[in-house]
């Protein structure tokens, strides 16, 4: 029995990892097209007529279907009655669907079509949904966002149910083993697509002297087919270990209604639901709005068009120096020889320092931003590695409260204090967005693998469904609200530079305060019912 369960594809080490990387690259290509129109905002606004609010309309119906139509929830239901493998590769063909329509809807052919004449005509009044105040579209709303935000519901429902079935499939290859620094890798290496994203949707977008935004959304279709190639290689993967373990993607004892109420009742799983939507929507609805924050706080001067610096091929060469930052840093991590270990993290903070300088060389907001999630890639192995040995998942999500609300504040206050020093300002960028991308990795590496702790592994699909879909509602809410936000407080304002982001900015630091404050009460919970957040995940008795 021993032998035959050392041959299964799950203890192997190599085979595990793989298993991983997989799912991790079809996520690291979601999160690409998730945010593909973020870093060109004001090319939005100048060439398709999307003004704050129809951007943020238009960026928070990604997950629309999910919140309202509960698409998340049956997402959860699929996932524990099919299994992991089929509903890895369901995700990638939706998403791939939605990101097909949000590319048409962008594109020059879309112009003067008939379809866009319809658009303009209709949906400007959504019954009940408008009654409510929550209608993904609005009167005058451009009839390319309108149908953009179709495009986009649609890639939604498939991100978001890749996301559980990610968590869900991590569980099963890495239970019992090193799962927080499973998850943590995972969304490290996914969080690498922020940073792709950000570096080349304006790339392409402004490819041969050409403005075209479409060309942006081309470059993350291709990338939607190569995540469904991903998530088919793991389907013959899965495959195999079931046949290996003689487990069954098929539940024998079927999804029941009365489950989800075992969850609804664990307060324990309320708190951690409630950290993980006030903690997600002062970040991802950030990150969509990042790029034109930093162009309207910071003093940029675009290079000489004949230089170095303003010319197409140093973004190849920023990017290459990028992924040197996040492979030699992620795999210092890994090195058990000091002096290994130490000239890889070295070679890491060299790569940082040298990105960072050629982004203040070619004054360009996007790729500044684009550090976001580097340190994180280099600190959430150890993070993921301390709370498999030594636990304190609690704890880190108050540390990561903490740091969110300091940035989110710098960013609204100190930082625009620093417009016209162009050194200064740019260093105080820089450090910001480092400090609230590694917040961002305490994240993952903390909460995702607590739920197992707190729910029956039975509709551990579920649970995650739940979660994702009060996330969902806040990621919905927020970047609404900042494009509305934005607009009020900026009336008249009509260069997408010039916008005052404090208010947005201050509304999101709200919501760490509150994510604070609910740490503190998941401390006395944990202490109090013994759900052993505290504790680490591999347990020595094991």
């Amino acid at each position: 029995m021993t032998q035959a369960i050392q041959k299964t594809l799950r203890d192997s080490a190599a085979m595990r990892w793989t298993a991983l990387l997989l799912l991790a690259l079809a996520m690291f290509c979601s999160y690409i097209f998730m945010d593909i129109l973020s870093p060109i905002k004001d090319l939005m606004q100048e060439t398709r007529g999307w003004d704050s609010t129809a951007f943020g309309t238009m960026q928070g119906s990604e997950v629309f279907l999910n919140v309202f139509v509960f698409f998340l929830i049956f997402a959860g239901i699929i996932l524990d009655k099919m299994g992991v493998r089929f509903t890895a590769v369901l995700s990638a063909a939706v998403m791939l669907v939605g990101a097909c329509v949000k590319w048409y809807a962008v594109s020059e052919s879309f112009m003067g079509t008939g379809l866009e004449a319809w658009f303009n005509n209709n949906l400007n009044y959504i019954p009940i949904f408008d009654e409510l105040g929550v209608s993904p579209f609005y009167e005058g709303m451009p009839a390319s966002a309108k149908f953009a935000a179709c495009g986009f519901m649609i890639f939604g429902c498939g991100c978001e149910m890749a996301g559980i079935t990610v968590s869900r499939g991590i569980v099963k290859w890495f239970k019992g083993r090193e799962m927080a620094l499973a998850m943590g890798s995972e969304m490290a290496l996914a969080r690498l697509g922020v940073a792709t994203c950000m570096i080349f949707s304006p790339f392409f977008a402004r490819l041969g002297g050409e403005v075209s935004v479409s060309r942006s959304v081309a470059f993350g279709v291709v990338l939607m087919c190569i995540a469904l190639i991903m998530t088919i290689v793991y389907f013959f993967m899965d495959q195999k270990l079931d046949s290996q373990t003689g487990e069954a993607e098929e539940k024998d004892d079927p999804f029941k209604i009365s489950d989800l109420g075992k969850i609804l009742t664990d307060a324990g799983f309320w708190i951690v639901a409630l950290l993980c939507v006030l903690y997600y929507s002062a970040i991802f609805p950030f990150q969509k709005y990042a790029v034109n924050m930093l162009q309207c706080n910071l003093t940029l001067t675009a290079p000489d068009a004949d230089s170095f610096w303003a010319s197409s091929s140093v973004t190849i060469v920023q990017y290459i120096i990028m992924l040197i930052v996040a492979a030699a840093g992620f795999a210092s991590n890994f090195q058990k020889k000091a002096n290994l270990k130490y000239g890889l993290l070295g070679l890491s903070i060299v790569a940082l320092v040298t990105y960072c300088y050629m982004g203040y060389m070619r004054q360009s907001a996007e790729s500044i931003f684009a550090v976001f999630p580097l340190l994180a890639v280099l600190i959430t192995p150890i993070l993921g590695s301390y709370l498999d040995h030594h636990g304190k998942a609690a704890s880190m999500l108050v540390l990561g409260s903490i740091l969110l609300i300091a940035c989110h504040l710098t960013f609204a206050f100190v930082l625009p204090m620093f417009k016209g020093n162009a050194v200064g300002g740019i260093i105080i960028a820089y450090t910001t967005i480092l400090v609230l991308g590694a917040s961002f990795s305490l994240v993952p590496a903390s909460l995702w693998p607590s739920v197992p702790k707190l729910v029956d592994a039975k509709v551990i699909g579920s649970a995650y469904a739940l979660i994702f879909w009060i996330q969902n509602i806040g990621l919905w809410l927020f970047p609404l609200l900042i494009g509305k936000v934005l607009d009020q407080t900026n009336p008249g304002v009509t260069d997408p530079t010039q916008f005052d982001y404090t208010a947005p900015l201050v509304m999101l630091a709200s919501l760490g305060v509150a994510a604070l404050i609910l740490g503190f009460v998941l401390k006395v919970v944990d202490k109090k019912k013994g759900l052993g957040l505290e504790l680490p995940n591999i347990q020595s008795n094991e």
